[in-house]
């Protein structure tokens, strides 16, 4: 596997890596709940999501999987013509439902043309022997990749986050899914209420020990129509919320501490502009961010890695 330009494993050139091609996720919301929506673990959800912030226009659980993925597909496919797809299953806990129905969900998706493999977003606490097993079994033909919502290693923020789940239950999570042919993922908040920065900073290096293959770091937004909202709203300053240069600064010293072949696959949220309260920066994108971020670490002489003790 060959990485070029940077001084992490960037996504981009895994995937061109590994399939030789751009393959392209479209997103798909199939209108899953969450144990900590519907009363079976909480109520509520968790403080922070909203998950209107990142479902695209043609998610819509009403019109079905190869409708979503169609429309989808003929989005990316006015500037990309050659391109093959990923299935993301990405809106609430993608597992979270009985077997039978998820399998007919996966395969519904599978046999859209172009469709090459899953990427399914889910919970720690929302997998089991069966669908781990059956995701094995598709990983043979097909690239399936399972991504977990860790948001924190402390069970301190899980609570006060209303996560309903553990960081013990996490790391359970993987245990029974590694060796099974899976891309094992990570999903990161960064800047959670209450967490320090060196509690921030030993996130990199409690995540580097589970068997994940990828990583999503989010910055912490605080969006319109979450509960979080309405708490910063009462108290702001309960948050420390990042400005870009800090955040600049202190990511880097995050990669700085992972281990050295998990492939990062983004470092910052970008919630829709007419939804985001705070933090505001500006209207950079991401891809703007990220250069800033790759200049940085130059400029600091680091690279991921440099600093992790396995």
């Amino acid at each position: 596997m060959v990485f070029t330009g940077k001084r992490y494993l960037d996504y981009s050139s895994f995937i061109r890596s590994k399939f030789g091609q751009r393959v392209q996720k479209i997103s798909l919301d199939i209108g899953f709940s969450c144990p900590n929506r519907d009363g079976s673990k909480g109520t509520g959800g968790c403080t922070y999501c909203n998950n209107s912030t990142f479902n695209p226009d043609y998610c819509e659980p009403s019109i079905g999987i190869k409708q979503q993925l169609l429309e989808g597909i003929s989005q990316f496919s006015k500037k990309y013509k050659t391109q093959q797809y990923l299935a993301y299953f990405q809106a609430y806990t993608n597992t979270y439902s009985d077997f039978d129905s998820l399998k007919k969900l996966y395969e519904d998706a599978l046999a859209v043309p172009n469709i090459i493999g899953l990427v399914i977003g889910t919970r720690p606490d929302c997998i089991s022997e069966e669908i781990i097993d059956y995701l094995s079994f598709l990983s043979k033909k097909y690239y399936i990749s399972l991504e977990f919502g860790v948001e924190s290693t402390l069970n301190k923020t899980l609570l006060k986050v209303n996560r309903c789940h553990t960081y013990e239950d996490t790391i359970e999570a993987y245990e029974q899914c590694k060796n099974k042919g899976l891309s094992l993922g990570a999903h990161l908040i960064i800047g959670l209420p209450g967490e320090s920065k060196q509690e921030l900073l030993d996130h990199a290096t409690k995540i580097s020990k589970l068997p994940i293959d990828t990583l999503k770091l989010h910055h912490l937004q605080i969006v319109k129509h979450s509960m979080m909202a309405v708490q910063y709203k009462r108290d702001s300053e309960n948050f420390n919320l990042f400005s870009l240069e800090n955040y600049i600064d202190f990511i880097t010293d995050f990669i700085s501490l992972l281990r050295p072949d998990i492939i990062i696959e983004r470092f910052i949220s970008e919630a829709p502009l007419d939804l985001l309260i705070a933090p505001k920066w500006n209207g950079l994108k991401n891809f703007e961010i990220v250069a800033k971020i790759d200049k940085k670490l130059i400029e600091k002489d680091i690279w991921q890695g440099k600093y992790y003790n396995g």
